[in-house]
């Protein structure tokens, strides 16, 4: 076991250090041990509570204004809760939620609505998050008659038509409704809506995940376009590591409720430290027909576990290809092994050899050895 004072700041490196901020930017937003559990009650008249989905489970980690953050996972692992109990959507069972210098979970009422203009979100479904029975310029003007961000109805209009212009479609849409659109024009009518209330700070609920793949590429072209433009901050999540790597400045992968890895987008996939990492990445298809050939898939043995009843220690031992005992009794801290790059697994620095297949035809090894983590030894 490691003793208390290495574990003690390996707890605080998860709350705090990867919080940190640097030379290139300060936080715009950081999540301090958000948990998301939905009861599971019995009975009819009188209910019980008799246990808790464990969806979100101790998430911590933080956005730099103007950054992309890209949140990867499994279906199921969390992704999209994590999203909206950040915006307040679902209300966490526990954590902190700071967005300049306020606490979101504490807010209620008014304050709330407030906060809101300034953060939004895109939704996945193109489909089911435009009102059928609105036109685009009732959808899109809605946010902003509510927040009183212009006075006359003509001065409404004419910010929808400008908000259609800047989303790449004709403003003369204005009075179609959602039915007479493609997915990928939704979708754009759904990044305008957001943009409505002029956010600094946009969750993408897998913003791209229903569309085809060359409208995928105009929409991620379209959000980095307004990215640059008006310094947006996104939250992407997402299922495709492609797009994620694209997009993203900084990764993080989620695995049954909690974050397993975070790091820089290039120190990622370059160099995973997490056997689920390497999993996810030694799935992503290669266009390169020689070095594809050479590759070996690292299959994962088993099902998810229920969010429901997680397995002790490491939620990610039953799938383990370098599974040890310690694995099944300890949960790892989520350490710094150097440059940003957070792990939380007992065999980190181990996990590029001792995996099955590793080596130069899956992933190219790091230039250097991997960095010791950032917990001090302990004092005799």
């Amino acid at each position: 076991m490691l003793p208390l004072q290495p574990m003690l700041q390996a707890y605080d490196a998860q709350k705090e250090g990867c919080m940190s901020t640097d030379a290139n930017g300060t936080n715009l937003i950081e999540i301090r041990d958000l948990k998301m559990h939905f009861p599971v009650t019995k009975g009819i008249i009188f209910q019980r509570q008799v246990g808790a989905v464990k969806a979100v489970d101790g998430v911590s980690f933080s956005i730099k204004k103007g950054e992309t953050l890209g949140l990867v996972g499994e279906s199921g692992c969390g992704k999209s809760t994590t999203g909206r109990a950040i915006l307040q959507l679902h209300r966490p069972t526990s954590g902190e939620v700071w967005f300049q210098g306020q606490d979101l979970t504490k807010l209620r009422g008014e304050q709330m609505r407030q906060m809101r203009r300034k953060v939004q979100m895109i939704f996945q479904d193109p489909y089911a998050s435009l009102n059928p029975r609105m036109t685009v310029g009732d959808i899109i003007g809605e946010p902003i008659r509510v927040h009183g961000l212009r006075k006359s109805a003509t001065a409404v209009r004419q910010r929808v038509q400008e908000l259609l212009e800047l989303v790449g479609l004709n403003p003369y849409f204005i009075n179609r409704y959602p039915h007479e659109f493609s997915g990928g024009q939704r979708q754009r009518i759904g990044v305008a809506r957001a943009l409505a209330v002029e956010p600094e700070f946009i969750v993408c609920d897998e913003p791209v995940s229903a569309l085809d793949v060359s409208i995928q590429a105009q929409v991620i072209n379209l959000l980095e376009e307004l990215q640059d433009k008006l310094g947006l901050t996104y939250l992407f999540i997402a299922h495709g590591l492609a797009v994620v790597k694209h997009i993203s400045d900084r990764v993080a992968v989620m695995y049954l409720g909690k974050v397993v890895e975070l790091a820089s987008g290039s120190t990622l996939y370059s160099m995973p430290m997490h056997p689920y990492t390497q999993a996810l990445l030694s799935a992503v298809p290669i266009p390169d027909p020689k070095v594809e050939k050479k590759r070996k898939r690292i299959i994962l043995e088993g099902d998810v576990p229920s969010p429901l009843n997680p397995p002790p220690g490491c939620h990610f031992h039953t799938r383990c290809p370098i599974v040890i005992d310690k694995c099944r009794t300890e949960d790892p801290p989520f350490v710094d092994y150097g440059n940003g790059h957070f792990a939380a697994c007992w065999r980190a620095r181990e996990s590029i050899s001792l995996l099955p297949g590793r080596g130069a035809e899956v992933i190219a090894p790091p230039e250097h050895p991997i960095p010791e983590p950032k917990v001090e030894p302990n004092a005799e």
